[in-house]
């Protein structure tokens, strides 16, 4: 079975507003098809930073099941000193003046497809812009007096090299913080921190209070985990952690205490925790070993961590 290539679907609407970038009139069409040339190529015109021509064919491009057709084609223009490789990025409308209307046929593919010039591909365009049935019509204003217009409208996809990479790392690198605070009894400040730890592409800091923290205070061991250079982070940046508190039965394991959460660190909450995460009756009970030779430790696992990576 020979297979055939589907055409692209077509989409044609009329609009006030000329092209924006090159308007290319033909006085006489009729002489210039008795010539029985097969393509005529515009002069060269600048958009969006490179040079560009129309190539017209008026009977059709017939390779191309253009036959009964006017096609239409944009090439890209003074390639040779590009460097190698080289490719642009295009998304192109074609138009056609209705001069009884003073309106403008827009002509595009539908889908919208980029078009990638490069030293292989050269010239892009539409073999069935318009039937040469329709175009001959004098009503349709698109021929008139011998006279017709084309023009097109070129819009260059510019790489900016700009890439963002979130990812999701479990059980990263050293993703363990551990507090110890000796002379658990003697110790009288309100909160410990401590040093930052870097996991992930975040740091982070355990911080203790180890008599409690505000309706927990004389009552519960509080303990949070911090992102220490939240204020960075680029307006409506985030950075996700989901953790584990821990507090250890040192003697025999059974009494071991652990929560496991998760949430976002922003700028304006770059602080989670739990007030009441032991009681001080539990934690200061030295058959539950928690507090053993008057030390206290405290660990929090970074599970999961998202990292992001911008590369510019």
């Amino acid at each position: 079975m020979e297979a055939f290539l589907r055409e692209p679907e077509i989409r044609r609407v009329t609009r006030d507003v000329p092209p924006a970038h090159y308007t290319f009139s033909i006085e006489s069409f009729s002489l210039l098809v008795g010539t029985g040339v097969e393509k005529y190529e515009s002069h060269a015109f600048d958009a969006q930073n490179y040079k560009w021509r129309l190539s017209l064919y008026p009977n059709g491009n017939k390779k191309s099941n253009g036959e009964g057709f006017i096609s239409l084609y944009l090439q890209i223009e003074d390639t040779q000193n590009f460097p190698r490789p080289w490719e642009v990025n295009v998304n192109f409308r074609f138009f056609i003046l209705d001069q009884i209307r003073d309106k403008y046929l827009t002509i595009e593919e539908s889908d919208g497809v980029i078009k990638r010039y490069y030293q292989m591909k050269t010239e892009w365009g539409i073999a069935q812009l318009l039937s040469l049935d329709h175009f001959n019509e004098a009503s349709n204003g698109y021929l008139v007096d011998d006279c017709c217009t084309f023009g097109v409208e070129v819009f260059v996809i510019k790489q900016t090299g700009k890439l963002e990479r979130l990812s999701m790392m479990k059980q990263p690198p050293g993703n363990t913080i551990t507090f110890q605070l000796q002379n658990y009894s003697k110790s009288f400040s309100e909160f410990y921190s401590s040093d930052p730890q870097t996991i992930g592409d975040s740091k982070w800091v355990l911080r203790v209070y180890p008599r409690g923290n505000g309706t927990a205070k004389n009552n519960a061991l509080s303990v949070y985990l911090s992102l220490v250079e939240a204020q960075k982070l680029p307006p409506k940046g985030k950075v996700y952690a989901q953790y584990k508190f821990r507090v250890r039965d040192r003697l025999n394991s059974i009494n071991t205490e652990e929560i496991t959460d998760s949430y976002w660190f922003t700028a304006s909450a770059s602080s989670i925790g739990y007030r009441s995460f032991i009681s001080l009756r539990d934690l200061q009970d030295r058959s539950k070993g928690y507090i053993v030779n008057d030390t206290l430790i405290v660990e929090v696992d970074i599970i999961v961590v998202s990292n992001v990576k911008l590369f510019l």
